[in-house]
């Protein structure tokens, strides 16, 4: 009997599996009520696609297309090198204070691909010291770089990877730019690649007490310890600056950075370009601002100008007849805003140039010649 029991139970049972396989009968298990889970979301999804307004849509096709040409850079050094700074309260990105920075391999900065085969731009104080540079490009590929040639005074690099065809950004003219103008900053702020923050214009010919040719254009743009040597765009996705320096006593970004004026540096890279150095005008004379006093005396009608406090014996100005006491008003015919317009203007001036002087004194003015001579300069430290 039981045996047959068996039988009947192993029939039943593959016929039923015979049925459901064949869709006959199909098993549907409700989950208890109490226990269900709803797959409709309990938050309000946003319709369609609203598009970006005009104005704000415009940021991201820049930084889609200034992005590529971004590069991060970085060093190895086989001893330690100091990086003192000139000013406590004004850090240079990656001077590490009056400490030493360590062996190895430290990634310090930022670039812009100048041109397409293979020519990038940063700060010198980034590459400072390196036995090797390597530069990764956004597509995360490595290449060896080469110094090409430097410039401290400036605080400008350039360097060469193998390259052909590689996305450069085109340089603006950085004396167009207004205050309030918005700009945008990429970089690689505390290693983070391919950071885009953007701002305006705060100011123009900022002086920060680096050396005698600083002309930096003042930004709001968040940038901080990596962006030093990305660029600054302006609204027609033109470089228009090289981000070099921060103003901080934290170290951190308080919306004060300077970057170098393109139109600065294009000069500076066309000669590191052809010769690894800049080379420099120079008259011979040290200049200060107008005073009261000296206004008044060369009854001037305005503070313009540049007040001559020596002169250098046997100089180009010492030959010229230019005397302590005179104020240069006009140099090769145009005004002379400041002594650091005249200091700028007499160094981009090719040595071996006749120029025209236009002086004020007690006595009325005059205009004088002089021939622009080198101006040799003792070498930075580590600078090659």
């Amino acid at each position: 009997m039981m045996r047959r029991s068996a039988a009947l139970i192993v029939i039943v049972a593959l016929v039923a599996a015979a049925l459901w396989a064949t869709g006959v009968v199909t098993v549907k298990v409700n989950p208890p009520t109490t226990d269900s889970v709803s797959a409709s979301p309990f938050w309000q999804e946003a319709g369609g696609e609203a598009p970006l307004p005009s104005a704000l849509r415009i940021w991201v096709e820049l930084a889609r297309a200034a992005r590529p040409a971004v590069v991060n850079v970085s060093t190895s050094q086989g001893a330690q090198a100091r990086g003192p700074l000139s000013d406590e309260f004004f850090r240079r990105f990656f001077e590490r204070g009056p400490g030493e920075t360590p062996r190895g391999r430290q990634s310090l900065g930022s670039g812009v691909i100048a041109s397409g085969d293979g020519y990038i731009v940063t700060n010198f104080h980034v590459v400072r010291g390196a036995d090797a540079i390597v530069v990764r490009l956004a597509d995360q590929s490595e290449h060896r770089a080469k110094l090409v040639g430097s410039d401290a005074r400036t605080d400008l690099a350039l360097l060469k990877i193998e390259g052909r065809g590689l996305p450069a950004l085109p340089f603006g003219d950085s004396d167009r730019l207004e205050v309030g103008e918005p700009v945008m900053a990429i970089g690689n702020p505390f290693g983070l690649e391919q950071t885009v923050t953007t701002g305006i214009v705060s100011a123009k010919e900022r002086f920060i007490g680096s050396g005698p040719y600083d002309d930096f254009i003042q930004t709001d743009a968040s940038v901080n310890p990596g962006n030093s040597g990305g660029p600054l765009v302006d609204s027609r996705g033109a470089l228009v600056g090289i981000n070099t320096a921060i103003f901080s006593q934290t170290g951190g970004s308080v919306g004060i950075g300077f970057a170098i004026p393109v139109n600065v540096a294009k000069d500076v890279l066309r000669q590191l370009r052809d010769r690894g150095t800049v080379v420099r005008g120079y008259l011979g004379v040290a200049v200060t601002p107008v005073t009261p006093e000296t206004r008044e005396a060369a009854r001037l009608p305005d503070a313009r100008g540049a007040l001559v406090a020596e002169v250098v014996p046997g100089s180009a100005a010492a030959s010229a007849g230019v005397r302590p006491g005179d104020v240069i008003v006009r140099f090769q015919g145009e005004d002379v805003a400041d002594p650091r317009e005249l200091t700028r203007r007499v160094a981009a001036t090719p040595p071996g140039t006749s120029v025209t002087l236009e002086v004020a004194r007690p006595g009325g003015t005059a205009t004088l010649s002089a021939k622009v001579t080198r101006l040799e300069e003792p070498p930075a430290p580590d600078e090659r």
